[in-house]
């Protein structure tokens, strides 16, 4: 990379000279708005409260278990009193499930958030839990169960009175209602939410910064073309604006840069060739992410390593994690404008704040010196300290070509798959499916 490259103003690490007095008169209102939002903890006890409802729960369950195998042994259980008895179990069940996601949710929603990144029993529906999707499940909830009692009365109708019937029916048709209209209500207003927040996308809560990852200027066809395909990663200024007032899953995927919405439940897993799906799978538990471990998805052009990278860094958004995602290009320019500037150590520093960073499209073409060792620079300090999702169609043993020096692909590689999983993405080119394919060789490409 040339040395005569002049640094471009990163405005979006850029803050306003402090001013004592703003700040004096701003301490009180935020003192009292931490304050009163400290009292959401006054709500734990609540939930340690249902936890204990819950073990009353499963105290009946064993209760009524043990009457049903008494009175079977006894000979004193006919069909219905069989069906009436498992009913009440499943009755019981129905309603500690109801306590668990009241708890679970709840908590997680008013009170506090439940670290459970790394648990191979995480829920997915944690990951994005909010209080219109806990009222639908709820609701939802309800109406199983008093499916339950109403099927219950039907099956002892000789022992139920039409009037307790007729109410009966005319709750759960209630209930019903009540839950398709809650149900109706959180589509629109979840949209509302996200019209609210503008069309530029937001930061998360936590004060982030906004990144830009500036593209280097062009100096022939190497940087033209490595800059080429999409735009660079950067944060429009309306994002910038809203960043610091934005929170939430959805902001924080569009904060990250992803080129285009990638979802894992939306990759066509039939397609490649070859692909360790079990891996895949337990990648997107985000695993990797807690242990700081990397991933590295190789492949030829077209087998969806890409999509797997942004469904990766979606899922992690979802689950609270900042990420940031970047062709190798636009990295190492970001890092040629930061050694430039002479805040190199500064900005690989700023980055530990992403526990992912996603690097895109690497080996498409050859690095040059100052840029290898710019990429160099960025694994060893991730190393052991954040994760990696690097994707590349080279394979490993031709990275010699890649970083234009044996030295530095080795020390490279070694940090990098240390701690990693590696998947391998064997198979055609996915975009040219509906064009069977093409011959470099050809007439039509030559």
């Amino acid at each position: 990379m040339p040395s005569h490259v002049a640094p471009a103003h990163d405005h979006s690490f850029s803050s306003p000279a402090p001013n004592p007095g703003r700040e004096a008169a701003s301490f009180a209102p935020a003192a009292l708005g931490y304050a009163l939002f400290a009292t959401r903890w006054l709500q734990a006890p609540l939930y340690f409260g249902l936890v204990a409802a819950q073990g009353v729960y499963v105290y009946k369950f064993f209760n009524e278990l043990w009457k049903l195998i008494v009175h079977v042994i006894n000979g004193h259980a006919d069909e219905t009193y069989v069906m009436l008895a498992v009913l009440k179990l499943v009755d019981v069940v129905m309603i500690a499930n109801l306590l668990i996601m009241t708890i679970v949710g709840g908590y997680e929603t008013f009170v506090s958030r439940i670290n459970l990144q790394g648990h191979r029993d995480q829920p997915e529906w944690l990951s994005h839990v909010n209080s219109n999707v806990l009222k639908v499940k709820l609701a939802t909830a309800i109406v199983g169960i008093s499916s339950v009692h109403l099927l219950q009365m039907f099956v002892d109708v000789h022992h139920t009175s039409r009037h307790a019937l007729l109410w009966g029916t005319t709750i759960h048709m209630a209930f019903i209602l009540s839950a398709g209209i809650l149900a109706y209500m959180s589509g629109p207003m979840l949209e509302s939410r996200k019209s609210g927040h503008g069309g530029g996308g937001h930061g998360d809560s936590h004060g982030e910064d906004s990144l830009r990852l500036i593209p280097k200027p062009s100096t022939g066809w190497h940087d033209d073309a490595m800059s080429s395909g999409r735009a660079a990663l950067s944060v429009p200024a309306a994002t910038s604006a809203s960043a610091s007032g934005g929170s939430g899953a959805e902001a924080r995927v569009r904060a990250a840069g992803f080129p285009a919405p990638k979802a894992l439940e939306n990759f066509d897993y039939e397609y490649p060739r070859a692909l360790d799906r079990e891996a895949v799978a337990m990648l997107g538990k985000l695993h990797f992410i807690t242990a700081k471990e990397n991933v590295v998805l190789l492949g030829p052009p077209g087998t969806g390593k890409t999509h797997l990278a942004v469904a990766f860094g979606t899922r992690a958004c979802q689950a609270g994690h900042q990420v940031r995602f970047g062709t190798v290009a636009e990295w190492v320019a970001r890092l040629a404008e930061a050694k430039v500037a002479g805040r190199l150590t500064e900005e690989l520093v700023r980055l530990d704040r992403y526990p992912l960073l996603i690097v895109d499209a690497l080996g498409y073409f050859p690095l040059q010196a100052e840029e290898a060792q710019l990429f160099f620079c960025l694994v060893a300090h991730r190393y052991e300290r954040g994760s990696l999702i690097v994707t590349s169609d080279k394979p490993l043993s031709d990275w010699d070509l890649v970083f234009s020096d044996t030295a530095v692909a080795s020390a490279v590689i070694d940090r990098l798959v240390h701690h990693s999983e590696i998947i391998s993405v064997e198979g055609d080119n996915y975009r040219m499916r509906d064009h069977g394919g093409f011959d470099l060789a050809s007439p039509a490409v030559r």
